[in-house]
């Protein structure tokens, strides 16, 4: 009876330890990856700051780029490729001059961010999931919503940034 209640106790205590070296998911809230479909990742709003830029041309905008923590570290740490889990959100908005910012400088040189445009876009990384585009797989959003059509159109200009993991967007200390 002893050796049955020490074999339990082995068997217990092995699979307590197997469970606590599994690791956890490293998915931004644990939701879902938002890819062709899915879901908005929860809190994303609240992600840190990656870097901004403002594009010319037919899109004429103001973007934030931010991370989930994933990513973050992964660029705090200049890591590449960047790890499973990476989370990347793109938000733009029109971008508009600031008509109470340039009567207190007496001329035309603020701009800020207008009305939002072209929704929200995602890019999350895994690596088995999303091989056959580098590993990444694009979301786009609008109002909430999956896009009609999924965005695989991304990866085609991603492409020319292959030596930086298919990411344009630099990380601004």
């Amino acid at each position: 009876m002893r050796r049955i209640a020490l074999l339990l106790v082995v068997v217990v205590m092995v699979a307590g330890m197997v469970v606590c070296m599994v690791p956890p998911s490293r998915q931004a809230d644990g939701a879902a990856a938002p890819i062709f479909g899915g879901k908005i990742p929860p809190g994303y709003r609240d992600w840190t700051l990656i870097s901004v830029a403002r594009e010319k041309g037919d899109l004429n905008d103001i973007r934030a780029k931010l991370g989930n923590d994933v990513a973050i570290e992964a660029y705090r740490e200049g890591k590449l490729p960047f790890p499973d889990g990476t989370i990347i959100a793109r938000l733009a908005w029109s971008y508009v001059p600031s008509e109470e910012n340039n009567r207190a400088f007496g001329r035309l040189q603020s701009y800020v961010a207008g009305l939002p445009k072209e929704g929200v876009q995602f890019m999350v990384k895994d690596s088995i999931k999303y091989a056959s585009t580098g590993g990444w797989g694009f979301a786009q959003f609008n109002d909430g919503k999956p896009a009609d059509v999924a965005v695989h159109s991304c990866f085609s200009c991603h492409v020319s940034v292959k030596v930086r993991d298919f990411v344009f967007t630099h990380y601004a200390p």
